[in-house]
């Protein structure tokens, strides 16, 4: 079940950056864009919106697997703050894309790793 639980926060996450994020939103939430809706709506609204959606994705997964509102508010908080943090710094250009999705892969795994240990107590889905 574990490792289920795992599977599906990995495929959450290719679901958000890869199929269902579209060009605005890639190129938009970096500042500096030049792209014309890049004008409209500022740069951090995009990433925002974008790292919420990946919060909502890993709460929803982590919910569909039984676990308890605090936890998943906690983790899918969490993943908010994280995805948008990685992001920016992405967007700065402190590092390229394999690391951007390296570190992403990291909190997917510090998530499930918690849930795993115990961390949020004795729990059975």
């Amino acid at each position: 079940m574990l490792f289920a639980l795992l599977f599906f926060l990995l495929a959450a996450h290719v679901l958000m950056d890869f199929a269902l994020q579209n060009e605005i939103t890639a190129t938009c939430k970096c500042r500096g864009s030049d792209h014309p809706v890049a004008k409209i709506v500022p740069w951090y609204y995009w990433l925002t919106a974008h790292a919420f959606l990946h919060g909502a994705a890993t709460g929803v997964v982590i919910r569909w697997f039984g676990y308890d509102w605090p936890i998943v508010a906690t983790l899918a908080i969490a993943e908010t703050i994280t995805h948008w943090l990685i992001d920016h710094a992405k967007c700065l250009g402190w590092f390229g894309i394999h690391t951007d999705q390296s570190l992403h892969l990291v909190s997917k795994l510090l998530w499930w790793g918690l849930i795993a240990s115990g961390a949020f107590g004795t729990l059975t889905p």
